[in-house]
């Protein structure tokens, strides 16, 4: 196998685990298991382990005492930062994104918003999850702003796991698609702004419902850390 060859394998195992990642494909705590990884996206495992390495060294993984690599768990703490950051770099995104839609991304945005009224619907919330991600990132591709973009997909890769405890809380659910039909109709209207303070308003609402969930599950890792030493 050539360099070339090797190194557009290492690059697409790592664009594999860490768009999971963003899609809420893996669960906060989730080992992740070479082997397992390599057949799922049909490369070979040294990629695979060297993919997982360098999200290791970027802390989207963790690497576990026993050497094996995990996603990790959130903080309190860590979440709210990583809501009050994403709420300022996705809030740009959307603004700098609005002229740049076109009919053809407005169509494509409203059939995510029917298939994640389908999903919700279903009571299906890993669906939800990943049409979620397809949803925001159709907007923040046309920010023009690589490095911005960059930096959303990061934060992406750290709250994405946790997304699925959304449809926890069945108090949010009927709602989970109401700021997104309001960002497509401030699309439409070329209202930067309001494009702006729907996307903070849909980041804040998760992150309002996620909050009690996140508490039950640091609280419970506490209880087990505790029992352990007792």
């Amino acid at each position: 196998m050539s360099k070339i060859e090797y190194r557009t394998l290492n690059d697409r195992a790592y664009d594999e685990i860490r768009k999971g990642l963003m899609s809420g494909s893996f669960r906060p705590g989730q080992v992740l298991v070479i082997r397992t990884l390599a057949e799922t996206y049909g490369i070979s495992t040294t990629p695979v382990r060297e993919a997982l390495q360098r999200l290791v060294a970027e802390r989207l993984l963790q690497m576990l005492p026993n050497r094996s690599i995990a996603v990790p768990h959130l903080s309190v703490d860590k979440f709210t930062e990583l809501v009050r950051i994403r709420t300022a770099l996705e809030g740009m995104a959307g603004e700098l994104a609005t002229a740049h839609i076109r009919k053809m991304h407005l169509q494509r945005l409203r059939k995510l918003v029917k298939d994640a009224d389908d999903a919700i619907a279903a009571k299906d919330g890993r669906a939800y999850v990943a049409i979620n991600q397809k949803f925001h990132f159709l907007i923040y591709d046309n920010a023009a702003s690589p490095l911005l973009l960059q930096m959303i997909q990061d934060l992406w890769s750290q709250v994405g796991p946790f997304f699925n405890r959304l449809f926890d809380d069945e108090s949010y659910v009927p709602k989970a698609n109401d700021e997104h039909l309001a960002i497509c109709k401030a699309l439409a209207e070329g209202d930067a702004a309001a494009v702006r303070l729907h996307i903070v308003s849909d980041i804040t609402s998760a992150a309002k419902s996620l909050m009690p969930r996140l508490q039950q599950v640091v609280s419970e890792q506490y209880d087990a850390t505790e029992a352990m030493h007792a």
